[in-house]
């Protein structure tokens, strides 16, 4: 009788440790993840309705197309995604979109001709690999954003990362890879007048 105690006592330990090794494997990610993507959503939300301008601090090699001034404008926000504008000169072709979700922030690109159809490259982006900072968040591209880079024939913007910051003073808007770098800042203590609608989104 005692043996059999003892060896049920065994199993039911083997058990237990089994499925304490099993909880481990299918725990969801730590909240700081979480949290951090949160923090940095509402952290540019807070700028929800207003407009900045910026300037080209990095841009090497140097670009075309990005004469004129630089506006960005959060100008649409829900619980689970912003839209921002980012007007150079009189195009006005761009927008952001940071959605959330579930499992970190996707950043895309929505890139619009003037009548409002979509432009050949358009919706690249990435998603967040990590928790990131509530003030900085980065997006290796994506599979789309490969595929179709490839499919334009730039395939050297497979190994983009876009990187956002936001800090009280400062929104910068960063792109890097291997030989490239570029980033524009916008100020944020100084709001300006909002910019025209982007093409492609009604009022």
């Amino acid at each position: 009788m005692h043996n059999n105690l003892l060896t049920t006592s065994v199993a039911l330990s083997f058990s237990l440790v089994a499925l304490a090794a099993t909880a481990d494997i299918v725990q969801p990610a730590p909240l700081v993840s979480i949290a951090s993507h949160d923090a940095y959503f509402d952290n540019l939300r807070a700028h929800c309705g207003k407009a900045y301008q910026g300037k080209v601090v990095m841009d090497n090699p140097k670009s075309d197309g990005f004469d004129g001034k630089l506006i960005m404008h959060v100008r649409k926000c829900t619980d689970s995604q912003l839209q921002i504008p980012f007007h150079v000169g009189d195009n006005h072709s761009r927008t952001w979109i940071i959605t959330k979700t579930g499992s970190g922030l996707s950043l895309k690109h929505d890139h619009r001709n003037k009548d409002g159809s979509h432009d050949v490259s358009t919706m690249y982006g990435g998603h967040t690999l990590d928790a990131g900072w509530p003030t900085v968040q980065s997006f290796p591209a994506d599979q789309y954003s490969k595929e179709l880079f490839v499919r334009l024939g730039i395939p050297a913007s497979n190994g983009n990362t876009w990187q956002m910051y936001i800090y009280p003073q400062t929104f910068s808007y960063r792109l890097v890879r291997d030989g490239r770098e570029f980033r524009v800042d916008f100020d944020l203590t100084k709001p300006v007048a909002l910019p025209p609608t982007p093409w492609g989104y009604k009022d």
